[in-house]
């Protein structure tokens, strides 16, 4: 288990969301959007713990949630979904968006697609994403 300073763990996360800021971790620090912090020797310490806490909540945020919102759904889960879902954050990068394209098959199901894929596997993609939809009502 890794322990941080409030700075050290801001350091991190900036390198994956540059919007990420030592103020912003200790305002969910104080919301309570994150664990309590650990007891390490006689000082409080950040952990592996609440960086994927702040991951989630980045990965929830961009998505459209409100803090508060993003701090019910957090509530619910276990830490290896939590882990999941921060572990989706690389996908809400701008330049990891701005290189893939992105395919609206329905109002529910958005479909990104990195340039890597060739047009002929695209193309089967959305034609088999689309055919299940609709096999299932959702078109």
């Amino acid at each position: 288990m890794h322990t941080y300073t409030a700075k050290q763990l801001a350091e991190v996360l900036q390198n994956e969301d540059p919007q990420m800021n030592l103020r912003t971790v200790r305002y969910y620090t104080q919301i309570g959007m994150l664990p309590p912090l650990e007891l390490v020797g006689n000082k409080r310490a950040y952990t592996d713990s609440h960086l994927h806490y702040l991951r989630a909540i980045l990965v929830l945020t961009r998505s459209g949630e409100t803090l508060a919102s993003a701090q019910e759904k957090l509530a619910g889960l276990t830490m290896d979904e939590i882990m999941k879902l921060g572990d989706n954050l690389r996908l809400y990068q701008s330049d990891q968006m701005l290189q893939s394209e992105m395919h609206v098959v329905s109002e529910d199901v958005i479909l990104s697609v990195s340039p890597r894929i060739s047009t002929a596997l695209k193309e089967k993609m959305l034609e088999t994403i689309t055919r299940l939809l609709q096999e299932e009502g959702q078109v």
